[in-house]
């Protein structure tokens, strides 16, 4: 939570979209509006996921626990909802 990427790596073959500064301001907005999800919490209940999806990309945010955000980027046919079940299956 406090941006600093503890673990990376992508696919074999597959070419980075963005540049490292790209994908470094992409994670910081992604981390400044959990943040503010979170100060909802006590009134809409605690964030599982967030998913955005992009015309060639999309992105699922999830936390890890309390101090760690998981920020997964995938080809856009790709089936979240089983990617968003396993990462779910792993927490527990």
């Amino acid at each position: 939570m406090d941006g600093k990427i503890l673990f990376s790596d992508h696919r074999s073959g597959v070419q980075n979209l963005l540049t490292p500064e790209e994908s470094r301001k992409s994670l910081d907005l992604a981390i400044k509006a959990w943040k503010t999800r979170s100060e909802l919490a006590p009134k809409i209940g605690k964030g599982k996921y967030v998913l955005a999806e992009y015309e060639k990309i999309k992105r699922i945010t999830m936390p890890l626990d309390d101090n760690h955000l998981l920020y997964v980027t995938t080809e856009v046919d790709a089936d979240h909802s089983k990617i968003i079940d396993s990462i779910s299956k792993l927490r527990k």
